[in-house]
């Protein structure tokens, strides 16, 4: 495998099945202590549980690039989140900057034993030197970014959770289809995707549960509970 650094350019291919295991760790090692229920305390888990420092910063400055929501550096433990995330400042974006800390603590927990430390990287002055992650909007479909997204949804959304929380909504666990919420036709003439007809949908489960309506649209759809079509039947 090549190297940049002490950081590797490619991670080796990991299952579905093994990173929600992976997540589904963390939450029971943290359960241990402390209660979990959603919204899941993501920032109590990165700071209490997996001991890293977390840190607002302004990535445009630091890299000189406007799509960059975090970044992790391994040599420091440290967690930085874009300061225009900041839930304090911007309200709206909470399920973004919760998503991006949990995203940042897959890399650590998936990725930290594929990186050695490299003393050219080291701090000058007391800042962090560079970081090992940097993640990037326009990066998202890298296979190393893919399997810290995917962390991230299981560790904001747990499977036994959501199929829980759903069934308390919609008073059974039946899938609901795309169109059993609307015509998607009539919503495609007044301006609505079928992404966001889905989403407008599932927000009171992003509400619960602290995240996007992206993110809950995606989750609910991994998970077969949102379909974009009926499910064919024999009868």
């Amino acid at each position: 495998m090549k190297r940049i650094g002490g950081q590797r350019q490619d991670v080796p291919y990991l299952s579905r099945e093994d990173i929600e295991a992976e997540a589904a760790l963390v939450l029971a090692e943290f359960g241990q202590a402390h209660d979990v229920a959603a919204p899941i305390p993501v920032d109590d888990i990165v700071e209490l549980h997996l001991g890293l420092t977390f840190e607002l910063k302004d990535m445009r400055q630091l890299f000189g690039v406007g799509d960059v929501h975090g970044a992790l550096w391994m040599n420091e433990a440290l967690v930085g989140v874009d300061q225009n995330l900041d839930p304090n400042v911007f309200p709206a974006k909470l399920g973004r900057f919760r998503f991006t800390l949990a995203h940042e603590a897959g890399h650590w927990r998936l990725h930290k034993k594929y990186y050695r430390k490299d003393p050219s990287q080291g701090a000058l002055f007391g800042e962090p030197g560079k970081p090992t992650y940097i993640c990037r909007s326009s990066e998202a479909r890298k296979p190393v970014e893919w399997q810290a997204d995917f962390f991230a949804a299981n560790l904001l959304m747990p499977r036994a959770m959501m199929f829980s929380a759903w069934e308390a909504w919609r008073g059974d666990g039946k899938p609901v289809a795309l169109p059993d919420i609307c015509d998607p036709p009539t919503a495609k003439a007044n301006g609505c995707g079928d992404d966001e007809v889905m989403e407008a949908f599932a927000n009171p489960l992003a509400q619960k549960f602290q995240v996007s309506p992206p993110a809950m649209r995606i989750r609910l759809e991994e998970l077969g509970l949102l379909l974009r079509q009926r499910a064919n039947t024999l009868f």
